[in-house]
């Protein structure tokens, strides 16, 4: 059971340093600050889905050309 853990926590800490992941995190928590804002101006909680629905149509891809041009 202690072997399956490790190889579990290996597989967890390879993962977490991916490039493909680092990219998910930051594009979620993108998304996430968009919620708090667009439910902040609405004066309730707009959800996840409509914020990432609302995310992905108006600012997705000038969110993802300025990541290319500062990397």
């Amino acid at each position: 059971m202690a072997q399956i853990k490790r190889k579990d926590s290996r597989n967890a800490e390879f993962v977490r340093n991916r490039s493909l992941y680092r990219e998910f995190q930051a594009e979620r928590d993108e998304i996430l600050k968009h919620k708090w804002i667009e439910s902040e101006k609405a004066g309730f909680d707009i959800g996840f889905d409509r914020a990432l629905v609302d995310w992905i149509v108006n600012h997705r891809a000038s969110w993802r050309h300025s990541r290319q041009i500062v990397s």
